[in-house]
């Protein structure tokens, strides 16, 4: 199956990274199960007609037309039912950015000691999609409506509107919620030094340096995040990349041993032939 990207595939070719808030109408006709989707901004999904079946890695959530959620960025699997005549939502897409500038506006309104009686953190939060959400999507409609286009002064007080009415309706949780998502980002940044650097001749050492942290440091976050030894993941990795460009005839053993760090070709060939049990010189094609 496919992995759709949001708000990346909503936009096709118009989609600019360069706008922290986007709008977009979404509707389906038919019963989609299981969508992989890789949300890459937070995001706002006001749900109008249907119902949607949320897969995260560690928790599900279903949610109707009387209900609303607030997603962090991240992967998980969708579910969508076609409701009366479709299914339809609005979807209002965030940065990390907009969290941050609304934190530091309006972070006074919570106590900061409260943080610290949180619950784990939690890729949704749910919210009733009562009169005052209701309105706030017409608002929204109407406006998109014009001309199939929002500036960002708008979308910059329309976020700042609801944020603030969800502050004020869920108080201490909601501000709970959204430094959670700030910790995420932290797991996020480190994750994206992990992956630029999957196929380099860095070691782990290096790759720890990167990320601002010892090695014993990186090791207790590494193995939190992919329940597996960076060193281990890592050469694993390497390896069936490795392997990926011998069988295509892409390079040679001695041409590549280097890229993937390892310091001679004896010690790259030995690690390729106790992985896959053969030399890394079979996989070529005659």
């Amino acid at each position: 199956m496919d992995i759709t990207n949001l708000p990346e595939d909503l936009f096709e070719n118009n989609y600019t990274d360069t706008s922290d808030l986007q709008i977009a109408n979404y509707e389906a006709y038919k019963l989609v199960s299981k969508n992989k989707i890789n949300l890459n901004k937070n995001l706002f999904s006001f749900l109008l007609d249907g119902q949607k079946d949320i897969h995260f890695s560690n928790d599900i959530v279903s949610i109707d037309d009387t209900q609303s959620l607030l997603l962090a960025s991240g992967n998980f699997l969708t579910t969508e039912i076609v409701g009366a005549n479709s299914y339809s939502c609005l979807l209002f897409f965030f940065s990390q950015k907009n969290i941050n500038d609304f934190l530091l506006k309006y972070g006074h309104l919570f106590n900061p000691n409260d943080l610290n009686k949180s619950a784990a953190s939690s890729p949704y939060f749910l919210m009733e999609k009562d009169n005052f959400i209701i309105h706030f999507i017409n608002s929204i409609q109407q406006i998109y409506g014009l001309n199939q286009t929002i500036s960002q002064k708008i979308l910059e007080l329309k976020f700042e509107e609801i944020m603030l009415y969800l502050a004020d309706k869920y108080g201490q949780s909601f501000f709970v919620y959204l430094h959670s998502l700030l910790i995420n980002e932290r797991e996020l940044s480190f994750k994206m030094v992990i992956e630029k650097n999957l196929y380099t001749s860095l070691n782990i050492d290096e790759v720890a340096f990167l990320c601002n942290m010892s090695l014993s440091t990186f090791k207790r976050k590494f193995l939190q995040l992919y329940q597996e030894s960076p060193g281990k993941w890592f050469q694993l990795k390497r390896l069936n990349k490795a392997k990926k460009l011998l069988l295509n005839n892409e390079a040679t053993p001695s041409e590549i041993y280097m890229d993937f760090g390892y310091d001679s070709l004896s010690n790259f060939s030995t690690a390729f032939k106790n992985e896959f049990g053969y030399s890394p010189k079979n996989m070529m094609k005659t």
